[in-house]
């Protein structure tokens, strides 16, 4: 296992528990639109991707990155990991950012842009890794695996629950940092999984559909 993805993995972890009890770090460091618009708090684009809900929204996160952040660092370095990571996390809260821009209360924490990028950036690169868990005798293709990820995303956002603060939006725009960033540094082998991609896409289609067209969201 790559020091640096473990170091990602156990910053976000440590820091997430701790506000989980400490609620004024909490405060100044998720993502915010009236923050960040109003008081230029930049740093909440990046370090809400460092915070998290519950225990569940951090472990499925964190579990996430950890079954296919090692497909990504074999296949781009771990400068190219790094990259796709923050880089994802990034304009996914951008991508939020521009969603909610009329909204000044809307808030949102966790890692589910920069972990989107990373899911698509290695599905692009290997759609049928195997995901085994515990409770589940048999390997799931890793596309699936995406394709049921990105559902769930999809439908939280669409259907959002009060006090919710889960950055559902965040995932479109990670996903489409991480595809772009895998097909332009290996274009030919992404394009040979471009039906696993369009399988996995699915949901973010629809997403997009029904935050463009139907202006459901925004």
């Amino acid at each position: 296992m790559s020091p640096v993805l473990l170091i990602i993995i156990a910053a976000t972890a440590i820091i997430s528990y701790i506000a989980f009890s400490n609620h004024a770090l909490f405060e100044k460091y998720k993502f915010n639109v009236g923050a960040i618009l109003r008081n230029k708090e930049y740093v909440r684009l990046i370090s809400a991707g460092f915070l998290h809900a519950d225990l569940m929204h951090l472990m499925f996160n964190m579990l996430t990155l950890y079954f296919f952040g090692p497909i990504v660092i074999e296949v781009f370095g771990a400068f190219g990991f790094l990259l796709v990571y923050f880089g994802s996390i990034l304009l996914g809260n951008i991508f939020s950012l521009y969603l909610y821009k009329n909204q000044s209360w809307y808030s949102a924490i966790g890692a589910s842009g920069g972990v989107s990028g990373i899911l698509f950036a290695s599905i692009a690169m290997i759609p049928d890794l195997g995901i085994y868990f515990f409770f589940i005798p048999i390997a799931i293709p890793g596309y699936l695996f995406g394709f049921a990820y990105f559902a769930y995303s999809v439908y939280m956002m669409l259907n959002p629950r009060q006090h919710d603060n889960v950055g559902h939006a965040a995932h479109l725009g990670g996903a489409f940092f991480g595809l772009v960033y895998a097909v332009a540094i290996q274009p030919e082998r992404a394009i040979d999984n471009g039906l696993y991609l369009g399988i996995m896409a699915l949901p973010l289609i629809y997403m997009a559909y029904m935050v463009f067209v139907k202006k459901r969201i925004g």
